[in-house]
């Protein structure tokens, strides 16, 4: 087991590796073939459920919004017991407050934007205060982005330095960092931005924010699932995936469900490791799972609109 060594960008060079292109794209694509059986199925659909962030980002979210996806987020199937509760209710910070009040008590974990999001185009400290100001408020979970001009223009050192500083204000919240795979070009890129963000003490890694036109795919998914398989078995740490972003099919969630069993194993099958951001894909989840017990699809209307 390795332990951090005096420069930390260190552990990343001794880490390593580099990424064959189009053995993770085959890969990629192979996995998304896999099929499973009935029974598996409906396992999976309660598992990528409860792995999810019901997510809500927008310029015109209200405290009024916040508070029925709270509900949802607690019970996404209000006359189904059965249906378990989602992972995390996401949001910005502004709205925490509402959201902290609304969630108390009910297990659901609140995560919420920070530094700057989506561009992280501010100062550090502005980016820092906003951490602190959200886990003040309640927050629990922290999805931050890094400055990809700073990681593109070679700066993997204030990369470093700022996950690490995220982290430090955040406290007892847990920080997911956002790579936004889409800007970064290229597999390796995605690889060693992933290294950084685990070796400055990320809980997780995130795939992008969604407001661009290229958020998760699958390759870049196992890439840094990779990375994640790579990092826990030369330092001992388990850090967690989130992968976000034009997840809308229930097909799409449990596609990445494969890329973690087997990548990761058994052990990221689980909340605590793995989690979708999600919007519209908790409704079309709740839709295969009723079509798995009854044989037929429900009424959309049945589902509340997010």
């Amino acid at each position: 087991m390795a332990t951090v060594t005096q420069h930390p960008l260190e552990l990343v060079d001794r880490i390593g590796g580099t990424v064959d292109a189009v053995g993770a794209t085959e890969r990629a694509a192979s996995l998304a073939k896999r099929s499973i059986k009935k029974d598996s199925k409906m396992w999976a659909l309660d598992l990528a459920l409860r792995c999810c962030d019901l997510t809500t980002l927008e310029g015109s979210d209200t405290p009024g919004k916040i508070r029925q996806l709270a509900s949802k987020a607690i019970r996404p199937a209000p006359g189904d017991p059965s249906i378990p509760s989602v992972a995390a209710l996401c949001i910005y910070p502004r709205l925490v407050p509402v959201a902290a009040e609304a969630l108390r008590g009910s297990g659901v974990h609140l995560a919420s934007v920070a530094t700057s999001f989506p561009s992280g185009q501010v100062p550090l400290e502005m980016r820092l205060e906003e951490i602190r100001r959200a886990v003040a408020d309640g927050a629990d979970e922290i999805d931050i982005v890094i400055s990809r001009g700073a990681f593109l223009a070679g700066d993997e050192s204030a990369i470093y330095e700022e996950v690490a500083e995220s982290v430090e204000a955040a406290g007892d919240a847990h920080v997911k960092t956002i790579l936004e795979t889409g800007e970064l070009g290229s597999y390796d890129r995605i690889r060693r931005a992933s290294l950084i963000a685990m070796t400055a003490g990320s809980h997780f890694i995130k795939t992008s924010t969604g407001k661009i036109g290229e958020s998760a795919t699958l390759p870049s998914a196992l890439v840094m699932a990779e990375a994640i398989r790579d990092f826990a078995e030369f330092t001992g740490q388990m850090v967690g995936l989130k992968v976000a972003g034009g997840i809308r099919a229930s097909k799409d969630a449990i596609r990445y469900l494969v890329i973690v069993h087997e990548t990761l194993g058994d052990e990221w099958l689980d909340p605590d490791r793995f989690r979708i951001g999600a919007s519209s894909v908790v409704n079309d989840l709740l839709m295969q799972i009723d079509f798995l017990r009854s044989g037929r699809y429900s009424d959309p209307d049945r589902y509340t609109l997010d």
